[in-house]
């Protein structure tokens, strides 16, 4: 992304950089949460005498909710269709903060994608940023105690409206703390930081305290959820350190992501990631391409013709049928053991098998005595898939 030279100063004379946070959306599961975290948000501004921008997702569930209305007109939408519609649900969660702001006495304003400066390419659905203009963002913040974003906005070129992606928030935080010039970003969810695995789904995953940005991209482009992995790459080249926080309050901090971090061992499950079975290793090479080439998350697997497209929201046989492309036949869930800079990933054969593969393999990888450092082989945990049956 590149930025104007404006974008790495802070803010107009007097005005430090204002905070920089992000809330998804299990911070919003009522309306009353609305006002909830005006409150807590009214307190910080006063307290820190600073001022706030706020990228916020909708509500649980609405965006499903707009996908499910437009299938019913049409089942197969285009992608400037999709990005256009299914970003209204955060438009709304930023409009119901920003009047929240308002009744706590608080001056509050929201900046949807066409307005914050940011231009991305015409890839609708998974657009890639191109520029940022600071000013609009460094306008608001003079103006206003609070600004909010809806997260995950952005416009091509022609001000068409454009999506980051599904779970872009923390992509829309990044890009706006560079933009203000924040050397921080906080990213506030129902998770307080980065696990050795998924803590919903699999007991005794532990909280990594500090991690590297190199170990934080390899496990979001593997599929884990907490973070958006282009975001990690944003923050790690304009050297913003991304602050993992709890949603509510006292909103403690659990993982800090920045140049530090151990070597960690950890198993990466995300369910609605998928693999595909191609007949050649040309076709899964030509497919990885063009997944690739659209923006989306894809890992050629070495295993044999196998891509795997992980984090899921990807209508994948309409995506090959548009692109031309030979379907792939549905292989499983990827599930990959990272230690260090090492990878091994394998198949699940459903979402059900992957979590009790999850488990023993996370067991395994965390268990005492058990070397994690950055050059420890990895054929045991390829055996003990093997066993699994994975």
């Amino acid at each position: 992304m590149r930025a104007s030279p404006a974008a790495t100063d802070s803010s107009d004379a007097g005005l430090r950089a204002p905070a920089v946070l992000k809330f998804g959306g299990s911070s919003f599961r009522t309306l009353a949460s609305y006002a909830q975290l005006a409150e807590d948000l009214s307190r910080r501004v006063e307290e820190e005498n600073t001022h706030l921008v706020v990228v916020v997702s909708g509500q649980p569930g609405e965006t499903e909710q707009f996908r499910e209305r437009l299938s019913q007109v049409n089942p197969h939408p285009e992608d400037e269709t999709v990005a256009g519609l299914l970003t209204l649900a955060d438009t709304v969660g930023a409009q119901l903060l920003a009047t929240a702001l308002h009744r706590r006495g608080r001056t509050a304003t929201v900046l949807a994608g066409h307005q914050l400066g940011l231009t991305t390419d015409s890839s609708f659905m998974w657009a890639r940023l191109e520029h940022t203009d600071p000013e609009p963002l460094r306008t608001a913040v003079r103006d206003n105690e609070v600004v909010v974003i809806p997260g995950g906005q952005a416009a091509d070129k022609e001000g068409r409206p454009t999506w980051l992606g599904k779970n872009s928030s923390d992509l829309s935080a990044v890009a706006v703390a560079a933009a203000v010039g924040a050397a921080r970003c906080e990213i506030h969810s129902d998770v307080d930081g980065i696990y050795s695995c998924d803590p919903h789904l699999v007991s005794g995953s532990k909280l990594l305290s500090q991690v590297s940005y190199n170990t934080a991209a390899l496990m979001s482009l593997y599929g884990a959820k907490v973070l958006h992995r282009r975001a990690v790459r944003l923050a790690q080249r304009h050297k913003i350190e991304i602050v993992c926080r709890y949603n509510r309050a006292p909103f403690p901090t659990g993982s800090v992501i920045g140049t530090a971090g151990s070597t960690v061992a950890a198993v990466v499950l995300n369910q609605r990631s998928a693999a595909l079975r191609y007949e050649t290793d040309d076709l899964a090479d030509q497919a990885y391409k063009v997944f690739h080439g659209a923006n989306i998350d894809v890992v050629r697997l070495t295993s044999g013709p196998l891509v795997a497209v992980t984090g899921g929201f990807v209508d994948l046989p309409e995506f090959q049928r548009r692109h031309g492309l030979t379907p792939g036949e549905y292989a499983g869930v990827p599930l990959t053991a990272v230690r260090g800079s090492q990878v091994v990933t394998q198949l699940a054969a459903d979402e059900e098998d992957a979590l009790h593969v999850a488990q023993r393999l996370h067991d395994h990888v965390n268990r005492p005595g058990t070397d994690v450092g950055p050059q420890a082989p990895l054929p045991e945990l390829m055996e003990l898939l093997e066993m699994q049956g994975a």
